[in-house]
């Protein structure tokens, strides 16, 4: 039994390691692992590196593919499209559900983050916002405690961390943002669950509208 709790344990110290590297393009998307490596790297044998990249698989971030290998997995233009109108329903919900339920010391709590993203946009910080409003996200699905929700879209936020913050690198994107920001707190202040949900929908299909520009943009370029 101890045998098998120490080898469950490398595969989850390894499942952190390989994500937060994925998450961090030390491992670029597309890249093909080499299992050998990354395993002498992190001091472990290829049994627990494997179950690994199991768990990351199931994740969606790399592609194990029978007879090629392992590959770290690249979100198409495609690909957004289709998960950004799913997130867009699902973080509305959550924004419909914190305005009915948050308490005061929720709604200071989400106040205090949303200064940080003024802060950040204020000095033109794109990864100190990128970072504050990742966790913005994650307090507002700690207010909605609805525990489906934050299993479905922890899932998919594993996968859009894929492309970072691409986004906010689009002229305007960050002002935009922070605007969208501000009328999600005053429909919270308000508990207008209706606004907030409308407001968090157009924040997350801002984010793909922009995502397409870029795309576009980097065609033509390349064209």
């Amino acid at each position: 039994m101890k045998s098998k709790v120490n080898r469950s344990s490398l595969s989850e110290q390894a499942v952190g390691l390989l994500r937060e590297r994925i998450y961090n393009h030390a491992l670029l998307p597309g890249q093909r692992l080499d299992e050998a490596l990354l395993a002498e790297q992190m001091g472990i044998s290829r049994t627990p590196l494997r179950e690994a990249l199991k768990v990351l698989s199931a994740e969606g971030l790399v592609d194990l593919q029978p007879h090629k290998g392992c590959f770290v997995a690249e979100l198409s233009l495609r690909d957004l499209e289709e998960i950004f109108p799913i997130m867009a329903t699902l973080e509305g919900r959550v924004a419909h559900e914190v305005a009915q339920k948050r308490t005061p010391a929720q709604l200071k709590a989400l106040d205090a983050l949303h200064e940080k993203l003024e802060k950040h946009a204020a000095a033109g910080d794109v990864d100190r916002y990128y970072e504050t409003n990742y966790v913005f996200h994650d307090q507002m699905q700690t207010c909605a405690g609805n525990r489906w929700l934050q299993i479905v879209i922890g899932d998919l936020r594993k996968l859009l961390k894929l492309s970072r913050h691409h986004s906010l690198r689009l002229d305007g994107r960050l002002a935009a943002s922070l605007a969208e920001h501000r009328a999600l707190m005053q429909a919270l202040h308000r508990r207008d669950a209706d606004a907030a949900e409308r407001v968090m929908r157009g924040h997350l299909l801002a984010q793909l509208a922009a995502l397409h520009q870029m795309s576009l943009a980097a065609e033509v370029i390349d064209g």
